[in-house]
């Protein structure tokens, strides 16, 4: 089925919004009491909600674009419409969210034993906030579910995390809200500037080609984006978020419609909200307290879905609509050495964690480094690495979690020197940790290698000492990981771990589809970089328009493709 005729369906208010109707029927149908119940019901509607985003699969690779919209008038009187949609990089994301989603609930198990009900309640809405964001094409939708993801996240920490849930589950609403706020007032700017821009004919005209531009042969995305243009050629705002990077597309001479002063106090506000969400070195302290406190399930979501909002941020808000901003040499130095900064700080500070779930953590701040400097820069190669690692980083920093969550239910203890010589009678849990954490320090074979491999080929194209730093925080990762590794699986068993179960069923279950993915990556990476490819182009040609045609010439000049001359004679080229 195509995806125009699945977007009739609603497909994606359905995958968005089936958490929340598992959410009511728990709150009106279950009795607190009936835990056993509850926790069968919440997996099996996990499961539920995770097969109709299987669907997404059928996205039009070939046509790329925002696809499976859905657009229906939601607030008229702001302009707010309720506007769905998808590009490759989505599809990833949502797939990615809703699987999580079912590891989520089912690590939970046994670990949940108080208030289960609302506990189920706080995840099932939790997963359809995260969905929002990745599905809304509307930038006030996008920003009410931004909002309300909060809500049960903060819940989730302070309710059912450690010692210090209420001062972890604080500082991370603190931080988050912060961000919010600066946010929506460049949200708000963008709303306001956009009919004034449209009032000029040769505006209208540029804009509309640039929507041309970006939608290609995607009929239902240029609909979209034109009906918008239209409401600002009458006057009227619009959140659109597909106009708004027409707008930052378009010419008008050569010269930005938007002006580079305002784009940048423009991207400011984006930037602050999203920096703190991935989290970016200096905004990174909420990470290791939320992540320490907060349950297994709350640090699996955190890390292997939450923090790729912030990536996800910057490639959907900054580059396509501030491009002139994002590639500015100011901006881009500081971004470049804030995520480098993130990637060795990050890294020498997990080297010296005593707490498991604290290294990890800290590891997480040095793998979003890489994942920032792929993205800023600019070409092809770092930017599909970039996305790639956010599938990567959900892979394998959930299963370290998941990981640590398996020791600490049942040794209640997360410090490492705690643990010694666990291979010895946990084998089937030292081979999944093992995996996983040459998965994490990239090595070949795994899903970590192509996502770094990519993003250091990118970088180095880009700048050659970025590459260098990049690399160390690769060396020390692949330092900890084992050093940690080392001290936790071999040595003498201590006495207080001699009986420790290995894993259970259950929690193969889990594990098993972590493993597949990260060797299924590592091994045949195609049709998960098909999904993005072009949108990732497209990215790239909004920052840098012409890279693509003058790669192409540069490759011709060097005799490794056949110049038009030679392709039109039937002649080969190449060395």
């Amino acid at each position: 089925m195509s995806p125009e005729r699945l977007a009739e369906y609603h497909l994606l208010s359905i995958i968005t919004w089936l958490p929340v109707l598992g959410a009511l029927i728990l709150i009106f149908f279950f009795h607190r009491e009936r835990k056993q119940a509850i926790r069968i019901f919440a997996n099996v509607w996990a499961i539920l909600s995770f097969l109709p985003s299987l669907w997404l699969l059928t996205y039009d690779r070939r046509l790329g674009g925002i696809q499976f919209i859905e657009d229906v008038e939601w607030i008229p009187q702001i302009g707010a419409r309720y506007q769905l949609g998808v590009d490759g990089i989505s599809v990833v994301l949502v797939l990615l969210t809703t699987l999580i989603g079912v590891i989520a609930v089912a690590c939970s198990w046994g670990f949940i034993q108080e208030r289960v009900k609302e506990y189920y309640v706080v995840l099932l809405l939790l997963q359809t906030g995260i969905l929002g964001v990745f599905v809304s094409m509307d930038m006030f939708l996008f920003y009410v579910f931004w909002e309300v993801m909060l809500v049960p996240m903060y819940f989730l920490i302070g309710v059912w995390g450690s010692e210090n849930r209420l001062y972890a589950a604080i500082k991370f609403f603190i931080y988050t809200l912060f961000g919010s706020v600066v946010m929506l007032l460049a949200i708000l700017k963008l709303y306001f500037i956009f009919p004034d821009y449209l009032k000029q004919p040769e505006v209208q005209q540029a804009v509309l080609q640039a929507a041309r531009f970006i939608s290609g042969e995607n009929e239902p995305m240029y609909r979209m984006i034109a009906s918008a243009v239209q409401l600002g050629m009458q006057g009227k705002g619009t959140f659109n978020i597909m106009a708004m990077q027409a707008l930052g597309t378009a010419r008008l001479g050569g010269a930005p419609i938007i002006p580079l002063s305002l784009q940048l106090w423009l991207f400011a506000g984006f930037f602050l909200s999203f920096a703190i969400k991935v989290p970016m070195f200096p905004f990174h302290t909420w990470l290791p307290d939320a992540h320490t406190e907060a349950p297994t399930a709350g640090s699996v979501i955190l890390a292997g879905i939450l923090l790729k909002l912030g990536t996800y941020g910057f490639v959907r808000f900054n580059l396509p609509i501030l491009p002139d901003a994002s590639r500015d040499p100011r901006v881009v130095q500081v971004m470049a050495f804030l995520a480098i900064m993130g990637i060795v700080y990050g890294a020498l500070v997990a080297m010296a964690q005593r707490d498991w779930k604290r290294l990890v953590a800290y590891s997480s701040i040095s793998h979003m480094g890489m994942i920032m400097l792929g993205i800023f820069a600019f070409n092809p190669s770092s930017l599909n690495g970039a996305v790639l690692q956010m599938i990567n980083h959900g892979i394998s920093t959930s299963a370290l979690f998941l990981i640590v969550g398996v020791v600490y239910e049942r040794h209640h203890t997360r410090l490492i020197n705690d643990y010694r010589g666990l291979s010895h009678v946990m084998p089937g849990f030292a081979a999944v940790f093992m995996i996983m954490t040459m998965s994490s320090i990239g090595l070949p074979m795994l899903n970590g290698f192509i996502g770094e491999f990519l993003i250091l080929r990118g970088v180095f194209e880009e700048n050659r000492l970025w590459a260098a730093f990049a690399a160390t925080g690769i060396v020390l990762g692949a330092g900890y990981m084992l050093w940690l590794y080392q001290r936790t699986m071999y040595g003498e068993v201590k006495e207080d771990n001699r009986h420790l179960p290995d894993l259970y069923p259950r929690e193969w279950a889990y594990f098993l589809p972590l493993v597949i993915l990260a060797f299924w990556i590592g091994i045949y990476p195609k049709p998960f970089l098909s999904y993005f490819e072009k949108p990732v182009a497209m990215v790239v040609e909004q920052v840098r328009p012409g890279y693509s045609q003058r790669l192409l010439e540069r490759a011709e000049r060097s005799g490794l493709l056949p110049t038009r001359a030679q392709a039109a004679d039937g002649r080969g080229g190449g060395r």
